[in-house]
């Protein structure tokens, strides 16, 4: 069975929502060179921003995705650097780049909005994000599409079993659901690990920790795409 067969089957379609239906790591790297350039009394650029992301990772397990985990991370990276000789001041710009990250208007991808609108009178749409709750709503509620889905689920991670829970809960065959999303880790190859059908859409910069490992995957067990506008070329046929 091709990917298009595939696809015929499908009812539901959940959509990843940073890098998918609007901006969000470009604000991230942004704020990593302006944290870099705090810090350049105490280290070369490149070593604060390999430090960061250990130290990003080290914490994922205690604060998970999202802007609260970054900041703190970003403060702790600081203490550790300057050998807790960091300024207030500068603790105070990082918490201050964080507010600022949280507040920050949200810029929709194009085309986001009328494949939403198109979708819709077909299929049943759904968000499956990962990040902070309160975040996650809060930007979803900003962007103005939140009305074109029937549910939204704000995960702590995702592996093949957050996927098969949710699948379960909202009653939802494998076959029947269909995945978009920029993170081929996060949002396309636990979903065919399950059954399920994926399509990417690779964003122009992607997190470090989101790249998986180019030999341990199958290109052709999934959908890949230059832009979500060219998706409902895909699923939207006579029927």
């Amino acid at each position: 069975m091709n990917k298009i067969e595939k696809l015929e089957k499908v009812r539901v379609i959940g959509f990843d929502a940073d890098d998918t239906l609007w901006v969000n790591e470009t604000y991230f790297r942004e704020a990593e060179e302006k944290f870099a350039s705090l810090l350049s009394d105490y280290e070369v650029h490149e070593r604060v921003g390999r430090e960061l992301f250990r130290v990003e990772i080290d914490n994922l397990g205690r604060y998970g995705y999202g802007v609260k985990g970054f900041v703190l991370s970003m403060i702790e990276c600081a203490l550790d650097l300057s050998n807790h000789q960091v300024p207030q001041k500068v603790i105070s710009e990082i918490m201050d780049m964080g507010k600022e990250m949280l507040e920050h208007p949200i810029e929709l991808l194009p085309h986001v909005e009328e494949v939403m609108a198109k979708l819709q009178q077909r299929y049943r749409l759904i968000v499956v994000t990962k990040g902070d709750l309160l975040d996650q709503e809060r930007k979803l509620q900003r962007s103005g599409i939140a009305h074109y889905f029937h549910h939204v689920e704000i995960l702590h991670d995702k592996q093949e079993e957050n996927y098969r829970k949710l699948l379960h809960q909202q009653d939802i065959a494998p076959q029947e659901f269909l995945m978009v999303g920029n993170s081929l880790k996060s949002d396309v190859l636990p979903v065919v690990g399950i059954g399920a059908q994926a399509v990417h859409i690779p964003y122009h910069t992607t997190w470090a920790h989101e790249e998986p490992d180019p030999h341990a995957h199958d290109s052709t067990s999934y959908l890949s795409l230059a832009s979500i506008a060219e998706l409902p070329g895909h699923v939207l046929r006579p029927n």
